[in-house]
C-alpha cells in the first residue's frame, strides 16, 4: 500500500517514463549534442520502458562533454535553446581536468531550486533558521542554489565569503546561525580554529551542519568528530555535481543512508569495467527536469552501494520509496588504488585516519615504482595530543588491523599540513 506522504515505487517509476518521454521529445532535433549522439548510436527516440532506456541507450562521459566543449567553444552544443534562454553560467572545479561550463535556463534553476529544498526539509531547516554559508562565492553551483533555496524557504541567509575561518567561527556564533553549510573538512578545520582560539563552542545555536563535496559526511568517524567539535549539531549530508544539480539528501531516519531525489533524476549503478547492471558499483544519472543542459545516462564516477529494499516497494522507515545508498558516496571510480593487492579507497584512508582522536590532519603520498603502486602517510598531532612520538605507530597499526597493509607514517609539526576551504586535496599521486 502507498505511503499517504511519500510516492509509492509504482508510482515513482510511472512519473519517470513520462519524465523521460517529455525530456526526449523536447531534446530532439533541438539539442544538437544528444541529436547526434543518439543518431551516431543507431537508438530510437521512442521509449518502452525504463528497462528499455537503460537498455538501448549509450552513456554520456565528463570526457565526451569536455571534448564537446573544446570542439564547440565556449560552452558546446548540449543546449536544447537559444542562447538568450540561459540566465545562468556555472562551472565544474577543475579538479580533474579543465572545467566544465554549464548553463542553465530559468526553468532549469527553478527545479533544481526545489531539489535544494527538498535537501532542506529533510534536515528540517526552514523560516526561522539562520545559515552561515562558509565559503566564497565563485562560479561552482552549489553555493549558489544552495543560498538562493534558502532564501526562498524564508531562511535568514548569512555569507560568509572573504572571511578568515577565526572571524567565520566569530560570526557564526555572533548571529546565532543555527545551520552551517560547509564540506566536511572545512567543518572541522573551523572546530580545531575555535578550539585553538578557546571560542566557547557551547554558545553555538548550530543545530545542523549540511555537508557535501567529499566521503565524509556519511563516514561514522569523521561525522563524531565533527560532531564532538560542534557540541549540539547533528551532521546531515548530501551530495551533487554541476553537471546535475542536488542529487540526494541523507534519509532523516537512517544515518549515513542517502536518498536519490527521484523525482529529479532517473538513477541506475553499473559495474565500472563491463557497464552492467549492479547492486554496487558507479552511479548514473539522466536528469529529468533539468531540460535546458540535461545528461542522459551520465558516468558520475561516484561509487555507490544500493541499499537492500526491505519490502516489495522498498518502504524506507522514513516513509519514503525513493533509491537509498547505503553509506553515501563511498568514493571515486578513479580514487581507487591497489597496493600490494589491496584495494585502498580515500573514504577507508579517512574512516580510519578520523577515528584516531590524536590526528589533527593528513596527507597521503602515492608514488608508481615499476608499476606498482606505493603508499606513505603524513599526519600532524591535534592540538590535545599528549603523545606525538608514539603517534605514528598508532597509526600504523590502525592501517595493519583495518587494510592488513604496513602503511609507512611520518610526523610533520603542527601546522605542517595544508588547510582546505573547498574540497579536500589531502592525496598527491607523483
Amino acid at each position: 500500500m502507498a505511503d499517504e506522504k511519500h510516492p509509492s515505487r509504482r508510482e515513482i517509476e510511472s512519473a519517470q517514463l513520462e519524465q523521460l518521454r517529455s525530456l526526449l521529445a523536447e531534446l530532439i532535433p533541438a539539442n544538437k549534442f544528444y541529436t547526434r549522439k543518439l543518431q551516431d548510436a543507431g537508438v530510437g527516440f521512442d521509449i518502452a520502458s525504463l528497462e528499455d532506456f537503460s537498455a538501448r541507450f549509450p552513456f554520456t562521459t565528463k570526457q565526451e562533454l569536455a571534448a564537446d566543449q573544446l570542439t564547440s567553444p565556449p560552452f558546446g552544443t548540449n543546449l536544447t535553446y537559444p542562447l538568450d534562454r540561459y540566465p545562468r553560467f556555472h562551472q565544474t572545479s577543475g579538479t580533474s581536468g579543465a572545467p566544465l561550463r554549464w548553463l542553465d535556463t530559468q526553468e532549469s534553476w527553478d527545479a533544481m531550486l526545489d531539489s535544494w529544498a527538498e535537501v532542506f526539509r529533510a534536515a528540517e531547516v526552514g523560516a526561522g533558521d539562520r545559515v552561515f554559508f562558509a565559503f566564497s562565492f565563485g562560479p561552482f553551483i552549489g553555493f549558489w542554489l544552495a543560498f538562493e533555496s534558502a532564501q526562498r524557504l524564508g531562511c535568514l541567509c548569512i555569507p560568509g565569503g572573504s572571511m578568515s575561518s577565526e572571524v567565520r567561527v566569530r560570526a557564526i556564533l555572533d548571529t546565532g546561525a543555527t545551520v552551517l553549510c560547509c564540506t566536511p573538512t572545512y567543518a572541522i578545520r573551523l572546530g580545531e580554529v575555535a578550539a585553538r582560539e578557546k571560542v566557547d563552542m557551547t554558545r553555538s545555536h548550530v543545530k545542523r551542519i549540511i555537508v557535501a563535496g567529499e566521503p565524509g559526511g556519511s563516514l561514522p568517524t569523521t561525522r563524531k568528530y565533527i560532531e564532538t567539535l560542534w557540541p549540539g549539531a547533528r551532521v546531515f549530508d548530501h551530495h551533487g555535481m554541476t553537471e546535475t544539480g542536488p542529487v540526494t539528501f541523507e534519509c532523516p531516519a537512517r544515518v549515513g543512508v542517502l536518498h536519490v531525489m527521484e523525482s529529479a533524476f532517473f538513477a541506475e549503478v553499473i559495474d565500472p569495467a563491463s557497464g552492467k547492471p549492479a547492486e554496487s558499483g558507479e552511479l548514473l544519472l539522466t536528469t529529468l527536469t533539468r531540460t535546458g543542459s540535461p545528461v542522459l545516462r551520465y558516468r558520475t564516477g561516484d561509487l555507490v552501494k544500493l541499499r537492500p529494499r526491505t519490502s516489495e516497494l522498498g518502504t524506507c522507515p522514513c516513509g519514503r520509496h525513493e533509491l537509498a545508498l547505503e553509506g553515501g558516496i563511498l568514493g571515486r571510480v578513479d580514487d581507487m588504488i591497489i597496493v600490494r593487492g589491496v584495494n585502498v579507497y580515500p573514504s577507508a584512508v579517512e574512516g580510519i585516519l578520523r577515528g584516531i582522536a590524536d590526528v589533527g590532519e593528513y596527507r597521503v603520498n602515492v608514488s608508481t615504482r615499476n608499476a606498482l603502486a606505493e603508499m606513505s602517510v603524513e599526519i600532524e598531532p591535534a592540538g590535545s595530543c599528549q603523545d606525538a612520538k608514539n603517534l605514528t605507530a598508532v597509526v600504523s597499526r590502525a592501517f595493519e588491523n583495518a587494510l592488513a597493509l604496513r602503511v609507512p607514517v611520518t610526523l610533520v609539526e603542527p601546522g605542517g599540513l595544508p588547510r582546505f576551504e573547498m574540497k579536500s586535496r589531502r592525496w598527491i599521486k607523483e
